[in-house]
C-alpha cells in the first residue's frame, strides 16, 4: 500500500457517520480489489462510538474500523489520498488534501438504515470513478 492509499472519513464526533463510511468503504473497495483503506476520524471526538452505528454495522456483518473515536491530525490530512468529510473542516486542513463534503447524509442516530444507504450510494459512486 503506498503512502497515500488512505481515505479519511471525518465527521464532527468521529463516532457515527465516519465509522459507518470507513467500514463500508473498506468492504466495497476490498470487493473491487482496490489497494485503498479507509479510517474514521472526528473534529471533536466523542468518548465512545455511537451505539446505533456499532449495532447497525454488527447487524450488517461489519466491524467498525476504530474502537474509539480519534481526532483528525494534520499529518493524516497531509498524507491522505482523499478526505471525505460530513462536516466543515478547519481552514488549515482545507488546502492540504483533496476534500469532498458529504453534508447531505442523514444522522445515523435518527435512522441507521437511511444513513447507511446514503453513504453506500456515495461510496459506490466514488469507487466507480
Amino acid at each position: 500500500m503506498n503512502q497515500n492509499s488512505i481515505i479519511v472519513f471525518v465527521c464532527e464526533h468521529g463516532a457515527a457517520k465516519s465509522i459507518v463510511a470507513a467500514a463500508y468503504f473498506n468492504k466495497l473497495a476490498g470487493e473491487k480489489g482496490l489497494n485503498l483503506k479507509a479510517v474514521a476520524r472526528g473534529m471533536n471526538p466523542d468518548h465512545a462510538l455511537s451505539p446505533q452505528a456499532v449495532t447497525g454495522l454488527h447487524a450488517d456483518g461489519l466491524t467498525p474500523t476504530e474502537t474509539v473515536p480519534r481526532k483528525l491530525s494534520l499529518a493524516e490530512v497531509e498524507s491522505a489520498q482523499r478526505i471525505i468529510t460530513f462536516c466543515q473542516l478547519q481552514v488549515e486542513y482545507q488546502e492540504k488534501a483533496p476534500i469532498e463534503l458529504w453534508d447531505d447524509v442523514p444522522p445515523v442516530s435518527e435512522n441507521y438504515e437511511k444513513a447507511r444507504e446514503a453513504i453506500i450510494e456515495r461510496i459506490s459512486h466514488l469507487l466507480d470513478k
